[in-house]
């Protein structure tokens, strides 16, 4: 039976099936929490400006509004119990009109660090997690001095709205700073300094509204062009290193207070040293695996999460290598699915998406194997065939 709306008055109340979940964002991200969902009886109404959304083909109510179209979210909030989302670039504003109204998890204190370089590093900074050598710039003049302070090469990074590599240019020698400036449009902006790394990982955290957290497995990561190509898991380190990057993901999870999911990209460097890159507080591309190859999928954690349910055991129950299906693939029509699919330990997720673009997510697949490297070699001989 469908918990009366009405009874969501207090923080701590878990939120049961029958209730509907309000998901902000209609990405694939959206789209598994959607089926995760809806797999253990909730209701899930999407909000996207987007219509025919990856998750809004599987919800059962979609809003195609604005999401500073307030008197829009206001309505779309009195009809869920909780709320949550798939993606950071939310407006402060209808942050706050949702959480005048419904719980929102992760809360907007979380988000509004999270959405934003400047911040977040500011935050992991004055918290003292070790991270890359940084300098907010907001003038060609201050992006001249903090590129001369911290030596070529650099990356200089927009503060808000960056992902897969957009709002990011890498400096090697001296440059025309002021069109540079003019170019990344905006007030704020943070330059890095060039990590040389051995590899880059990640975990998702996870943490319910009684403070209980539980961490999945290192994903050790492989990028092409800045988008994340293929996940290897457990990643390929030293026990003490999985250990280190367990202790810091824990760490930073309850020093934000997550209720919800928190994914941590990480560089280890040559030298054997772990820097935090970014966070996102939601369900990540490197945590595609657990669907697979884990007891509880990082979409029904953020479910449970939200909800305040108990959460679920993050054990890996196979080695798994995921690969990422960008638009790319369909240059010469649809790929070759049957060839995939020949592979009895080969499993073909596709999010919905009808416009292949290049570099555009369109679907993950996973291999799994008692080997991790028996699993890589599957799975990228399996992609070269199917681009045939």
């Amino acid at each position: 039976m469908m918990t009366d709306v009405s009874q969501v008055n207090s923080q701590y109340a878990s939120i049961l099936p029958g209730s509907i979940i309000g998901l902000l964002g209609g990405g694939q991200l959206g789209r598994m929490f959607a089926l995760a969902a809806r797999r253990m009886g909730y209701r899930i109404h999407v909000l996207d400006p987007v219509s025919d959304s990856p998750a809004g083909q599987v919800c059962d109510q979609e809003y195609h509004v604005p999401y500073d179209d307030l008197v829009s979210v206001e309505k779309f909030a009195c009809e869920t119990h909780v709320i949550t989302f798939e993606f950071e670039n939310i407006p402060s504003a209808t942050l706050s009109a949702l959480e005048a109204l419904r719980p929102v998890r992760p809360d907007a204190r979380v988000l509004r660090i999270c959405q934003n370089r400047e911040r977040e590093k500011a935050f992991l900074s004055a918290q003292g997690y070790p991270l890359p050598a940084y300098r907010v710039v907001d003038s060609p003049v201050s992006l001249r001095n903090a590129v001369l302070d911290l030596g070529f090469p650099c990356v200089l990074k927009t503060a808000d709205f960056g992902y897969d590599g957009k709002g990011q240019l890498k400096i090697e020698k001296d440059e025309d700073w002021k069109t540079i400036w003019l170019k990344f449009n905006a007030p704020h902006a943070v330059v890095e300094t060039w990590v040389d790394f051995q590899q880059e990982i990640s975990i998702v955290c996870a943490r319910g509204i009684d403070g209980t957290l539980k961490t999945y497995p290192v994903s050790e990561n492989i990028q092409n062009h800045h988008i994340l190509d293929y996940s290897i898991v457990p990643a390929r380190l030293d026990h003490h290193i999985q250990l280190e990057v367990e202790m810091l993901a824990r760490s930073i999870t309850e020093a934000l207070k997550v209720v919800g999911l928190l994914a941590i990209e990480f560089f280890l460097t040559r030298e054997g040293q772990i820097l935090v890159n970014e966070l996102a507080p939601r369900p990540h591309n490197s945590g595609h695996f657990t669907v697979d190859a884990c007891v509880t999928s990082q979409f029904e954690q953020q479910l449970r999460a939200v909800c305040g349910l108990p959460l679920g055991s993050t054990a890996l129950l196979s080695p798994v290598v995921m690969v990422n299906l960008l638009g790319d693939l369909w240059k010469s029509g649809t790929p070759d699915w049957k060839r995939l699919l020949s592979e009895p330990f080969a499993r073909l997720h596709l999010y919905g998406k009808s416009q292949p673009r290049k570099g555009r997510k369109m679907g993950h697949y996973c291999i799994l194997s008692d080997d991790v490297e028996i699993a890589l070699d599957k799975a990228l001989t399996l992609r070269s065939l199917i681009q045939e």
